[in-house]
């Protein structure tokens, strides 16, 4: 029956989405992050939906009555497709491809595309802020529903594996998840209407807890600095950080011996089999990166040149036993895929954090208070959070992350035109409130004032 729901629908929204492509790419996102088809049980969760909802939805882009911008003309989008090629050519240069490496790569272009995709629909505030609570209300289902899980066991259920795609692995579920955790405060803080701004501030420290029921070491690191950039960025740092401390003292008491004796492990790696194998994957990348320079060994081609790295192996690791990678994004595109590949995956991360820094202090420089001061504290925690998960995981290729990325891109431009429209957007300092527009027809009608209505919809009241 779960199976009969979810399909029909989803086949329902397929036409909404052909008609309108941005509701197309909510739709997409809320399949690929929420994983709605994996709550079902037979053939709707072997379906590939979202691949169909994002065919539909190109195809109603390209014959419908849009301006053919398939992404925004901005240099990070050119990094993006030279990476894609670069990655390519790695692959066509490494030893004996193969049909599973080929297959990998198209996954990868497909996460690329859509990235870019996004740029070319995310063209106003409004949209911007949809696509947001999306993202944000998907990873907070998963941290309520595991979360409650996790409290009404008293912390002795473990959550062993995500909802699938991108999320199956748990130590990938837990840093989707911690990256959610931004989002959720921040939207619920920008949010005036207190049913709303309640049901995010429940789905908040649920999801924190979903993230310990994980056990991932890597998605503690990830939860504490969403958690860390949080308060440091809030209003009463000291008062914050007071509080922080007091949860986190008793987090540890109330946690199962066994959480807390996994952490300990962080600290005395060296002594523990999983953590110490990190270190030793650490260096054989780093010496393959180094032999392989241009074009690294090959896109997953880490494994089959494990062993030509590698000083003293192990009789497991002669025997191609068990999982062995980098362990580390970045240095995984780096062995894989070559320096030129390793420095544009870096510059767009600092490109995205120099759009962040740029954007909330030129709106810090206008505005008392602004969406946009949020929005780019959001945006900062998130990054930041998954640049400290990915140390421990191999996730260069990260759905979530070039989607970030593209948003991110998007959020710069829509503020910084919003700021420079100085008649539209006057400056605010504190104890004023400014001049307001008016909310019309589902989006901003700019030969008017905006209502108050508006201003409790972005969080300005």
């Amino acid at each position: 029956m779960r199976d009969i729901i979810v399909s029909l629908i989803i086949m329902a929204l397929m036409p909404v989405c052909f008609r309108r492509p941005f509701i197309g790419l909510l739709v997409f996102s809320w399949l690929a992050y929420m994983r709605v088809q994996d709550l079902a049980w037979q053939f709707a969760r072997g379906m590939r939906w979202s691949f169909y909802v994002f065919i539909i939805t190109f195809a109603g882009y390209v014959v419908g009555p849009h301006k053919k911008t398939f992404f925004r003309k901005d240099p990070r989008c050119y990094w993006m497709i030279v990476l894609v090629c670069l990655v390519g050519i790695g692959i066509a240069l490494s030893k004996y491809p193969n049909a599973r490496q080929f297959s990998r790569y198209v996954e990868f272009v497909k996460i690329v595309f859509i990235a870019l995709f996004t740029t070319a629909l995310v063209t106003d505030r409004e949209r911007l802020r949809v696509l947001m609570w999306v993202i944000a209300i998907s990873m907070g289902f998963y941290g309520l529903k595991n979360g409650i899980w996790g409290i009404l066991t008293l912390g002795r259920s473990q959550v062993l594996r995500g909802p699938g795609g991108m999320l199956a692995d748990n130590n990938d579920f837990s840093l989707a998840l911690s990256m959610g955790v931004p989002l959720l405060y921040y939207l619920g803080w920008t949010e005036r209407r207190q049913l709303i701004k309640r049901a995010f501030w429940v789905m908040l420290p649920l999801t924190v807890v979903a993230v310990g029921l994980t056990h991932s070491r890597g998605g503690f690191l990830s939860v504490s600095t969403a958690i860390g950039i949080m308060v440091w960025r809030s209003r009463n740092r000291v008062g914050g950080l007071a509080v922080g401390f007091l949860v986190a003292i008793c987090a540890l008491i109330i946690a199962p011996a066994s959480y807390t004796d996994r952490l300990m492990t962080i600290v005395d790696y060296e002594n523990e089999g999983s953590a110490s194998s990190r270190v030793r994957a650490w260096g054989i990348a780093i010496r393959m990166a180094l032999g392989n320079p241009v074009f690294g060994v090959g896109f997953g081609k880490f494994k089959q040149h494990f062993l030509e790295f590698c000083n003293d192996p192990t009789p497991a690791e002669l025997q191609y036993q068990g999982i062995i990678v980098a362990h580390n994004s970045y240095l995984q595109i780096w062995a894989e895929c070559g320096t030129p590949a390793f420095l544009i995956y870096l510059g767009l991360i600092l490109a995205s954090f120099l759009t962040i820094w740029s954007v909330r202090r030129m709106a810090k420089q206008r505005y008392h208070s602004s969406w946009i001061i949020n929005y780019a504290n959001m945006f900062e925690a998130s990054l930041a959070t998954f640049m400290v998960g990915s140390m421990f995981l191999n996730r260069a290729h990260f759905d979530l992350l070039y989607h970030f990325l593209a948003i991110i891109m998007m959020f710069g431009h829509i503020a910084t035109k919003e700021m420079l429209n100085t008649e539209l957007y006057p400056a605010r300092t504190a104890g004023t409130r400014g001049t307001l527009t008016h909310w019309k027809g589902g989006a901003f009608d700019r030969t008017h004032r905006r209502s108050a209505f508006d201003r409790r919809l972005v969080g300005e009241a």
